[in-house]
C-alpha cells in the first residue's frame, strides 16, 4: 500500500493552518540557510516528520496557529482534507534529511539546495496560498485512476 493509497478517516484542517505554519518555516528554513545551522534544519526536520506521520495539526507551529492566532480569526472554519498537507511535509522532510546530510558530510551545495528547494515551496504556500507538495500529491492521485 503507497502513501496514495492509504485511507485516512475523512480527517479535515483548517486550511489557514498550513498556511501559518509555511510562513514560519519560511523562517526558519531561511535562517538555517543563511547560517547553516544545523540546529535549525534539525529542528525544521523534526516538524516535518511530526507532520508526515502524525499530520500537520500535530506540529508545534499548528498548536501556535491553534492557541494563538484561530481565535482571533474572523472568518469561517475552512475545511481541507489533511492527505495532501501530509503528503507535503513528507516532501519537506525528504529535502530536510538531505540538508543534513549534506551539512553532516561536508556538502554544503547539498545542504543549499535541499532547503532551498524547501524553502521555494514553504514561501509559495506562506505568500501565495500555493502548496507545491499539495498539488504534486492530487497530480499523483490523478494519475493513478
Amino acid at each position: 500500500m503507497t502513501v496514495l493509497e492509504k485511507k485516512e478517516s475523512s480527517v479535515v484542517i483548517d486550511a489557514r493552518g498550513p498556511r501559518f505554519s509555511a510562513a514560519i518555516t519560511v523562517f526558519v528554513l531561511a535562517a538555517a540557510l543563511v547560517t547553516q545551522s544545523l540546529f535549525l534544519i534539525t529542528f525544521q526536520l523534526a516538524v516535518f516528520l511530526i507532520g508526515a506521520t502524525k499530520g500537520p495539526q500535530f506540529t508545534p507551529y499548528a498548536f501556535l496557529f491553534k492557541s494563538l492566532i484561530k481565535p482571533r480569526l474572523k472568518g469561517e472554519f475552512v475545511p481541507e482534507d489533511v492527505r495532501p498537507p501530509k503528503f507535503a511535509q513528507a516532501v519537506g522532510f525528504l529535502f530536510a534529511v538531505t540538508a543534513v546530510a549534506g551539512l553532516l558530510t561536508g556538502g554544503t551545495i547539498l545542504f543549499t539546495i535541499a532547503t532551498g528547494f524547501a524553502l521555494a515551496a514553504a514561501f509559495l504556500n506562506a505568500a501565495f496560498n500555493y502548496c507545491l507538495g499539495c498539488e504534486v500529491y492530487l497530480l499523483l492521485l490523478r494519475a493513478r485512476r
